[in-house]
Parts: structure tokens; C-alpha cells; sequence
């Protein structure tokens, strides 16, 4: 008989054990859920964030263009307009 409550017990020890192994698995695998979750909403937060920068980007790069097209005839008409005394007190 003794053997038998031996085993027993002993089965009951490697179930008990399993069982909190298990609930230590479930407890593990819930915790990098949320890690995936976390780090899944920083992605597409940075995503999100990149393509705004990208927007502005554009948009800065279309008002450089504007400026330069504007500006640099605007600053050749301006030497000119500065010159053109020196010029005409020449001839």
C-alpha cells in the first residue's frame, strides 16, 4: 500500500507542478502579448510621424523652389539696378 500512496502522491506532485508551469506559460506568453501590443502602437506612431515629416518636407522643399525662382531674377535685376549708374557715367 505504501508504494501505491507513494505513487500517488508523486503523480499528484508532477500534476501539481504541470499545472503551475502551465499558469506560468499562460502568465509569460499574456506579458509578450502586450509587448507586441506596446511596440506595435510605437510603429505605427513613428509611421505616423514619418509621414508628416515627409509632408513638410515636400512643402519646404515647394516654397525653396518658389523663393529661388522669385529671388534670384529679383537679385539680378537688383545688381543691375545698382550698375547701371556706374554705366551710364562711363559713356
Amino acid at each position: 500500500m505504501t508504494d501505491q500512496s507513494e505513487t500517488s502522491a508523486l503523480l499528484r506532485e508532477i500534476r501539481d507542478n504541470q499545472r503551475i508551469q502551465l499558469e506560468r506559460q499562460a502568465e509569460a506568453l499574456d506579458m509578450q502579448r502586450r509587448q507586441f501590443e506596446m511596440a506595435n502602437k510605437q510603429f505605427e506612431r513613428a509611421e505616423r510621424l514619418q509621414g508628416r515629416a515627409e509632408a513638410i518636407q515636400g512643402r519646404a522643399a515647394t516654397t525653396i523652389k518658389m523663393i529661388v525662382w522669385i529671388a534670384v531674377p529679383l537679385l539680378l535685376l537688383l545688381i543691375v539696378l545698382l550698375l547701371l549708374p556706374h554705366f551710364m557715367h562711363r559713356y
